[in-house]
């Protein structure tokens, strides 16, 4: 299998982007070349397209289904697996979000929960826990409102996301009228 340059382009980009969004380079250019491949395609293949080893293909792909990004399938009359995206981008990005609210936030928060409950044992653990129940506050509303956000269609999503900086004049309008009423 033989990328092109502007496939090439993505796919080695897309590992990049990987690594940031909680897997490596080599997993998300396997995700990347599957995303943009018609057809589902057998590890040789991607090993191949990649220039990397079958080894590193196989980690890849466990990789990948423990994420729930991509399924096993099966052609007839052919022995061989092949892999394909499970799903819609829509849903690879819920599915990486959810992973890294359980791997990152979920702990965080539990830590921080943890913290809260001990009595202070001075000012300055007392401040602490001011500012750690800040952070907590701030995580556990960016938790609650990223959920509700899952839960929209990806159509209403997609609306949502064209309001864009909309929604904030009308809270900035709500604010002035709230105050105006006030005075």
């Amino acid at each position: 299998m033989k990328m092109t340059p502007m496939i090439e382009t993505f796919v080695m980009h897309f590992g990049e982007m990987g690594s940031r969004w909680g897997f490596n380079r080599t997993v998300g250019q396997i995700y990347a070349l599957l995303v943009i491949t018609k057809d589902p395609v057998s590890a040789n293949q991607i090993a191949e397209a990649l220039s990397i080893s079958r080894g590193n293909v196989s980690m890849g792909i466990k990789e990948l289904q423990s994420w729930q990004l991509i399924q096993l399938h099966h052609k007839a009359g052919d022995r061989k697996d092949y892999y394909q995206t499970n799903g819609s981008i829509w849903d690879m990005a819920n599915r990486v979000f959810e992973e890294r609210r359980k791997r990152e936030m979920d702990p965080t928060l539990s830590l921080l929960r943890d913290i809260l409950l001990d009595t202070a044992a001075n000012d300055n653990e007392l401040y602490a826990q001011e500012k750690l129940q800040e952070v907590h506050d701030l995580l556990e509303g960016v938790t609650k409102w990223s959920s509700e956000l899952q839960r929209l269609s990806p159509e209403k999503l997609d609306t949502l996301m064209k309001l864009g900086s909309g929604v904030g004049k009308v809270l900035d309008i709500k604010e002035k009228l709230l105050k105006r009423s006030n005075e």
